[in-house]
């Protein structure tokens, strides 16, 4: 296993990160995976075993059973493992039952402690903006879990460019505890991140965690141009990422299985060994409805792409250019710096 610092921080986590978005199978998760205690317990010793460090949940994962399942498959290895996991959304029917408020970020983070059996929380994401809520009272709530022992590292999710600079600079005035960690979604069927969230990660120090590298299964090789898979979450009501462009991340797919017949691999280790790639990249987040499909994944770290693979992929699925970005590439291209070069230097 090949470990990486997370950002600036000084904690070193593993390429792979262990999720559990299909730990307990509950509401709309079902649709995901519903992996049981049993389940959860192999597929937790078998990375362990790979050398996976980080495990990534979220209190909103099947109504905290996936905290649950977590805090059960590690209790008496716990010193073994970083815990993640996150907050912002709806765990109720109650008016502060979601949100990034003091009220909601203290209750939540005790709640997920009880969850998972331990004294403190790894890496603490914000799952989701919340634009109703002071960023000063979400930073200064999340600073005090910090201060408090409770959390040692905080992290962001899906936010966007301009709200997570503001969150930086709004730490940095007040002296809080900054992100280290921005989970995000990023793959080869759409690689918008690049616009904004990774030329930012790079310039700010964040390690970025990609969660749905294989883009919830499109990428894994089974769906292709002019067939139709036999299983997955596509053929479920479950609908992120949504595809804007099909007849790409048809053509990309093409390319990921001619790749992966050349190394004797399969199109999913592909596509996590180019992420692996990129900038700024800490750990891809990887989940599994089935124990084979993370065997399989697992062996992406030791996948290594020729230069012609990887400009061949990068050339396959490369974002159309929006403005500003456009007009930098024709005006700025003699003045462009290292955080550029996420969206600019593969072109």
């Amino acid at each position: 296993m090949e470990y990486r610092q997370l950002g600036r921080s000084g904690l070193r986590v593993s390429a792979l990160t262990m999720g559990t978005m299909t730990f307990g199978g509950g509401g709309v998760f079902a649709n995901v995976g519903n992996t049981d205690v049993d389940g959860a317990r192999r597929q937790v010793d078998r990375c362990l075993d790979a050398g996976v460090n980080l495990v990534d949940t979220a209190n909103v994962y099947s109504t905290g059973v996936s905290e649950e399942i977590v805090g059960k498959v590690l209790a008496g290895r716990r010193d073994r493992v970083l815990i993640s996991t996150k907050v912002r959304m709806g765990m109720g029917d109650g008016p502060n039952d979601a949100g990034l408020s003091r009220h909601h970020i203290l209750a939540q983070a005790d709640a997920s402690l009880r969850r998972l059996g331990t004294d403190h929380i790894d890496v603490y994401h914000v799952h989701e903006w919340d634009g109703q809520t002071p960023l000063e009272e979400t930073l200064e709530a999340l600073d005090t879990l910090v201060r408090s022992g409770k959390v040692r590292y905080l992290g962001v999710s899906n936010y966007s460019g301009w709200q997570l600079m503001k969150a930086l600079a709004v730490a940095d005035a007040r002296g809080y505890q900054r992100f280290v960690s921005n989970q995000i979604y990023y793959s080869l069927e759409s690689r918008d991140a690049e616009y904004e969230l990774v030329p930012l990660s790079v310039d700010q120090g964040l390690g970025i965690m990609v969660w749905s590298p294989l883009a919830g299964g499109l990428l894994s090789g089974k769906y292709r141009r002019g067939s139709s898979a036999s299983e997955g979450r596509h053929l479920s009501s479950w609908d992120e990422p949504p595809v804007r462009n099909e007849s790409r991340l048809y053509d990309t797919v093409d390319r990921l299985v001619e790749i992966a017949s050349g190394h004797g691999v399969s199109p999913a280790q592909v596509a996590l060994a180019y992420l692996l790639t990129r900038p700024a990249v800490s750990t891809l987040v990887i989940g599994a409805r089935t124990e084979s499909q993370l065997a399989d994944n697992l062996g992406a770290v030791s996948l290594r792409l020729s230069a012609d693979e990887v400009s061949t992929l990068d050339a396959v699925s490369a974002p159309e250019l929006i403005y500003p970005h456009w007009h930098q590439a024709k005006t700025a291209a003699d003045r462009l710096g290292v955080a550029d070069a996420a969206l600019h230097g593969s072109r």
